[in-house]
């Protein structure tokens, strides 16, 4: 039970961090782009490489909680863009190039078009 309240407390201080750029960048920098979306996901990209690299030099890794709060919440709250990348990152990494290129790929185009099937559907 712990370990799912970690990611819980870490995945709801990622959420709101990531609804407080939303409404900061609406506010500040109406481009008419997904700004605030973009910001969160490159934070979170930058915050979950800090956290492995602080992980890695502290000879934490093995602290499951930090890793469930501060990784899988708090960075996954923030983004899974960030997971995501981690994920195809390895995969490019170990050598798998055509894995994740494939990932990167059928991540795209899927999520595009399961959207477009149930969003352009007339009401």
């Amino acid at each position: 039970m712990k370990p799912l309240i970690y990611v819980f407390l870490g995945g709801g201080l990622g959420s709101v961090i990531r609804y407080l750029i939303g409404r900061f960048s609406l506010n500040h920098f109406n481009l008419g782009l997904p700004l605030g979306t973009f910001i969160a996901n490159m934070l979170s990209c930058i915050l979950l490489g800090g956290i492995l690299l602080w992980l890695k030099s502290k000879n934490a890794s093995s602290d499951e909680a930090l890793k469930l709060f501060l990784v899988i919440g708090l960075c996954g709250g923030l983004s899974t863009f960030s997971t995501f990348s981690l994920e195809t990152f390895d995969l490019l990494k170990s050598g798998a190039v055509l894995a994740a290129v494939l990932n990167v790929v059928f991540s795209l185009v899927f999520a595009l078009l399961l959207l477009y099937f149930f969003i352009s559907k007339p009401s």
